[in-house]
């Protein structure tokens, strides 16, 4: 998956961006949120630049920072962004902490996903431990490219199904 993700173009990318992040703006439970946590992308997944400074404008946004073995999530400056532990924006270090009760709509990359909402990460767990926080309650939303869509996934107890799925 990471391979073909690669091989598509910027304008591949960006288009299925798009129609990716439009789907999830016209969601209800888009509109309803006030906090939405997103995420800097990786060069293999839909870029979420453009969302970012979209949704930023209307909403709370927040991102992850990965701490050793942890993930948390932080108000999004990107005035502020540093470069993180996998090389990518993440929030420096004055950013201000979100708790996982105030999130009320997360997107979620990953490497493959089922419709019904089974995901393959990329092996470290940090979201499937997020998710499992006390007071964790946000609507989680899968984004990936339209290859990345499967009919299965091999899936063990600790893993949290996405509770909706939206391929560009």
């Amino acid at each position: 998956m990471r391979e073909r993700n690669r091989s598509l173009s910027a304008g591949e990318k960006a288009a299925a961006a798009r129609r990716i992040f439009e789907r999830i703006e016209a969601m209800p439970s888009f509109r309803r949120a006030g906090c939405v946590a997103l995420f800097c992308a990786l060069p293999d997944e839909p870029p979420t630049e453009e969302a970012l400074a979209r949704w930023g404008r209307e909403k709370r946004i927040v991102v992850p920072r990965v701490e050793g073995d942890t993930m948390r999530f932080f108000d999004y400056d990107p005035a502020t962004l540093v470069r993180g532990a996998f090389g990518i924006g993440e929030p420096g270090s004055e950013a201000a902490l979100c708790r996982p009760e105030e999130i009320d709509l997360i997107v979620v990359p990953g490497v493959a996903f089922t419709a019904g909402g089974a995901r393959l990460g990329r092996g470290r767990g940090y979201y499937d431990r997020y998710f499992a926080l006390p007071g964790m309650r946000a609507l989680r939303i899968g984004v990936c490219f339209a290859h990345q869509l499967v009919d299965r996934l091999p899936v063990e107890p600790h893993d949290a199904a996405m509770e909706q799925v939206c391929a560009g």
